[in-house]
């Protein structure tokens, strides 16, 4: 029976049959292999001319990436792609996740600039655009934010109206910060048709009325173009409208859930990159005698930067299995409806895909910087601008604060519809958290118990937020929030547990356990501030407050130095991250 999306949040069952890294096919090995060369060996050693924007360089990469089918796992066989499985599709992200601006040219080319069309074009526009983009003959770029219009897409004032003849849609309206702009072909546009109805349009560069802005002077990804893109009477054949006419929400905000993780999957291989820059970095700077990855200090920080990879990874493989399931059959599909209904399922877990990578890659490439000591600073050393791009993910494919609202907001309108009894699921959580269960000797007792608390906790502290606010809930964007951040720690910690336990190698329990134990504080802090912060009768306050923090409490769920020394060592002689 499939796996209902987001059902982590109230689903006690500890997940046994998750996809996992160590579950990849010869196949995939294959097409990550092509992609680890490719990245390796044709843009790492253009690096410099890629951050001076020598867009020329970027194109030509990308069409060569294209020769290798590297643009094509996301593009049906009928189409002139090669129609792999969304673990391919991780796989791939993650590799050219360590090329920086390169990396998002291209991750935004195959994701958000070709997915609207592989699953919502009619089979005339698929036949015409597809195996172009497929083969980097064309590559795309998608249009969504504007002046006044960024986390609140619908609010767009980009317009489309039919012209007297009946043959175009005349476009007028400027999008902000395109990716890709300079050198793209097609351009996924969106406007609203007689300043009402939001629609979907494929846009080529030549349509009359199309006007590029200047470059932006951004901080990273130099690599990728960001410009404006204006329209000016654009004149867009009437058979390039994509979708239904009123309906470019479901094409905007259902292929966004892919972006975030595909997202995901390159803040994981960003993070990769960036701790291997480090290790072999402390390995050769020595001080006082010997490398500074000797010290234990320094030992520490690696071992938690391979912790939330761990994490990261266990969290992208996952929800890869999950999407896996759900699409496998749809790319032929013409049922838009229930394409729309499959891209959704799984929102709450790619939206934590791409705030829990990039805040891994953030926290990584910060620390990774750190370590490089002066030397970070300097821009020949490659870990500079590793931190200067890593941070544009926490607000590109809608702001980590957006997709944090995203997730309580979902399983609220549950709540709401019908769908998910609140008082029901909270009674078995306060019941649970109110009985003393004993943990026995068995390897994983004590994590387990500690993912029991933690899922017992969320779901007391949602359900009460509910009762204390009702359908007042969603102002309350400070409670939704942390109601997000202890979620995200359950999945997390669930899906570090769940891969450390089915393939039982000892270095994955370690980084396992250093996220669930990470986990339980956090979540002990969050809900003791959630719930002072939000209820306003003092007495229930205090019996939340102990009820949540005494249970967590009793849990015996420690990592010790020892143990992160085990860790960070495992790191140190392989150079680069690993989990065996």
């Amino acid at each position: 029976m499939p796996v209902k999306g987001g059902s982590f949040l109230y689903d006690y069952e500890l997940p046994q049959n998750i996809f996992t890294p160590e579950d990849l096919t010869i196949e995939h090995i294959l097409i990550q292999k092509t992609a680890a060369q490719f990245i390796r060996k044709e843009v790492e050693p253009c690096r410099d001319q890629i951050e001076n924007q020598d867009f020329n360089k970027v194109v030509e990469l990308l069409k060569k990436a294209g020769d290798l089918g590297l643009l094509a796992h996301s593009v049906p066989e009928k189409y002139g792609g090669l129609g792999l499985d969304k673990i391919s599709k991780s796989l791939v992200g993650e590799e050219v996740g360590r090329a920086g601006g390169y990396g998002v040219a291209h991750s935004n080319h195959t994701c958000i600039a070709t997915l609207p069309i592989t699953y919502f074009g009619t089979k005339q526009q698929k036949g015409k655009y597809l195996p172009k983009l497929a083969n980097g003959e064309f590559i795309g770029a998608y249009c969504l934010t504007e002046p006044n219009a960024g986390s609140d897409a619908l609010a767009a004032q980009t317009t489309a109206k039919l012209n007297d003849e009946n043959t175009h849609y005349v476009l007028n309206g400027t999008k902000l910060y395109i990716t890709n702009a300079a050198f793209s072909d097609t351009f996924i546009v969106y406007a609203k048709i007689n300043g009402e109805k939001f629609t979907a349009f494929i846009v080529e560069k030549n349509f009359p009325g199309l006007v590029l802005g200047p470059e932006e002077n951004k901080m990273g990804i130099k690599g990728s173009s960001t410009r404006s893109v204006i329209f000016e009477d654009c004149l867009v054949p009437k058979e390039n409208l994509l979708g239904e006419v009123g309906k470019g929400h479901v094409i905007a905000l259902n292929v966004l859930n892919l972006g975030r993780f595909n997202l995901g999957s390159a803040c994981v291989g960003g993070a990769k990159y960036a701790l291997e820059l480090t290790l072999k970095y402390t390995n050769q700077r020595y001080q006082f005698g010997k490398p500074i990855s000797g010290f234990n200090a320094t030992k520490e920080k690696l071992a938690l930067m391979a912790a939330k990879i761990y994490a990261s990874e266990s969290i992208q493989f996952r929800t890869a299995g999950l999407l896996e399931d759900k699409l496998s059959d749809l790319y032929l599909s013409e049922d838009t409806s229930k394409i729309a209904s499959s891209l959704m399922e799984y929102a709450t877990e790619c939206a934590i895909c791409k705030v829990y990578g990039s805040e891994t890659l953030d926290k990584v490439s910060d620390e990774a910087l750190q370590l490089h000591g002066g030397a970070g600073y300097i821009k020949e050393y490659k870990i500079e601008q590793v931190y200067r791009d890593s941070r544009i993910n926490r607000i590109f494919e809608g702001t980590n604060e957006i997709n944090r609202l995203l997730l309580p907001t979902l399983l609220y309108k549950n709540v709401l519809k019908g769908v998910i009894d609140i008082d029901s699921i909270m009674g078995r959580a306060v019941e649970n958290l109110s009985t003393s269960h004993a943990i026995n000797e068995e390897v994983f007792s004590s994590e387990k118990a500690a993912i029991l608390a933690i899922r017992n906790v969320f779901l007391v502290c949602i359900g009460t937020i509910y009762q204390e606010y009702g359908q007042k809930i969603f102002e309350q964007q400070e409670a939704m929030i942390k109601l997000s951040n202890i979620a995200i720690e359950l999945f997390a910690a669930e899906s570090s547990l769940a891969r450390a336990m089915k393939n039982d190698i000892q270095l994955a329990y370690l980084l396992a356990r250093v996220i669930v134990e990470k986990a339980t504080y956090e979540t002990e802090f969050l809900s003791r501030q959630l719930i002072n912060e939000s209820i306003t009768d003092k007495k229930k306050r205090m019996q939340l407050v102990n009820l949540v923090t005494n249970h967590l409490q009793t849990l015996d769920v420690v990592i010790t130095s020892f143990e992160k020394r085990k860790i960070a060592d495992a790191q140190i002689e392989a150079e680069q991250y690993t989990s065996t």
